[in-house]
């Protein structure tokens, strides 16, 4: 069987054990459960909009169809190769990230409605959301491991380009990216979890404390990882992350094997930010131009920046110089 075909051989079983799993426990706590349903809970922690039974065990189940339909059609369509690594593990967190949070959200709505006797009884959801949203998170990690294993077809780059230095020269590259969605992004966010924690404050209810934390968390995580700079120097390649540098990722030239500049857009990788595990990333903050580090180890990071041609030709350069070295074997 080729590599295509066990691919989407598993999403389709995926697909298939998620949607049971959407709808049997439903089904099963059907009597229980008011019709219609509280589907949204307010700011005071009150639900405040409703909808059939039906209707929300329809919705679920066409999102997850939708979803994976937006991993599989790319793969079918020629446009995703999986012999990418990247683009296999993009996929994989897709579809587990975006399966286990479906679930969860199912799951908190089911628990705040059980044996309400109307919509507007329902309990709070608490903390139910941010369990969902790790749910998420632990999903799209799962994915990513569970493609990882398989091919990785790096592209044909040619030459090797290096920069012309004389034994005792030394340069520096850096470059930077900005992606200005994810400031007004992360901003927003930040700006109405510190209006929840106000609220929560001056007597609020309790789940505002949760919303306020929840946003507040994504919100700094979108601030941070809406810019990036890259530096190249004989230490090796330190990548910073947001306004203030932090954090900061640094790789050793030594792990490096070569270097290329390649143009990359989120529909290759997965979609935006960070994609992947360590050992096989994508930081795609814009589409096009990227520098990509091609590790000793067989793995790589591809981290979208300007200028990356020249990026490239001084690593290059450095790996040479290191493993012409001293110390090289």
């Amino acid at each position: 069987m080729s590599l295509r075909a066990r691919f989407l051989s598993a999403a389709v079983g995926w697909f298939a054990l998620v949607a049971v799993a959407l709808t049997a426990p439903a089904l099963a706590l059907r009597e229980r459960l008011p019709d219609p349903l509280a589907t949204h809970w307010g700011v005071s922690g009150a639900p405040d909009r409703s909808m059939s039974f039906d209707a929300f065990l329809w919705l679920q189940v066409g999102v997850w169809a939708v979803l994976v339909g937006a991993a599989v059609v790319p793969c079918l369509a020629g446009r995703l190769s999986l012999r990418r690594r990247t683009a296999r593990m993009s996929t994989g967190a897709l579809l587990g990230g975006g399966g286990l949070f479906l679930l969860g959200i199912e799951a908190v709505t089911l628990a705040a409605n059980l044996d309400a006797p109307a919509w507007w009884r329902a309990s709070p959801l608490g903390w139910g959301v941010p369990v969902a949203v790790l749910g998420l998170l632990a999903g799209g990690w799962l994915g990513a491991v569970a493609a990882r294993p398989g091919p990785d077809d790096v592209p044909e780059t040619g030459a090797v380009r290096r920069l012309s230095l004389g034994a005792d020269q030394r340069a520096v590259w850096v470059s930077s990216v900005h992606n200005v969605a994810l400031v007004v992004v992360g901003g927003s966010l930040l700006a109405a979890g510190a209006g929840c924690a106000v609220f929560a404050l001056i007597g609020g209810e309790g789940v505002l404390w949760s919303m306020a934390g929840t946003l507040i968390l994504v919100g700094l995580v979108g601030l941070i990882f809406s810019s990036a700079r890259v530096q190249v120097t004989e230490e090796g390649i330190v990548i910073f992350y947001g306004p203030l540098r932090l954090p900061r990722w640094r790789i050793p030239i030594k792990r490096v094997e070569r270097a290329w500049s390649e143009k990359l857009f989120p529909s290759a990788v997965g979609g935006w930010g960070i994609r992947g595990l360590p050992g096989s990333a994508t930081v795609m903050l814009r589409g096009g131009e990227c520098l990509v580090l091609g590790y000793v180890s067989g793995g790589r990071l591809a981290i979208s920046i300007d200028d990356a041609e020249n990026g490239a030709a001084l690593v290059n350069t450095l790996v040479a110089r290191e493993s012409t070295g001293p110390g090289a074997r």
